[in-house]
């Protein structure tokens, strides 16, 4: 079984292996019951967000992890992957501007940012 940290690590490694931009890693585990760490990133594309999401799920059901569910559409601008401990938000440039994650979620520590 994985820590949450583990679960964080491993899809900002496949978010990375396939070229996301603007990954960021937040620490949300004291300001909210939502999840320990919130995974943001940028995508090119719409095929490019079904790559990220492909590739997040392999990563971690590789190592034991499915995800408790998955919101947003793999072919429109943003998609959610939540594994209960660790939520994978996944954004086309646009959206990811208007929902503004990093600015609602400001308290939580950046733990890495590519």
């Amino acid at each position: 079984m994985l820590t949450p940290y583990e679960v964080a690590k491993l899809a900002v490694k496949a978010l990375d292996s396939k070229k996301a931009h603007d990954i960021v890693l937040l620490k949300t585990k004291d300001i909210t019951i939502l999840a320990d760490y919130f995974v943001i990133c940028t995508a090119t594309s719409k095929t490019h967000i079904k790559t990220l999401s492909d590739e997040v799920e392999r990563f971690l059901e590789e190592n034991g992890e499915k995800p408790l569910r998955v919101e947003g559409h793999r072919s429109g601008g943003w998609v959610l992957i939540d594994y209960a401990c660790v939520v994978v938000h996944m954004f086309l440039h646009d959206a990811r501007e208007f929902y503004e994650l990093e600015r609602l979620w400001s308290d939580a520590e950046v733990v890495e940012s590519t």
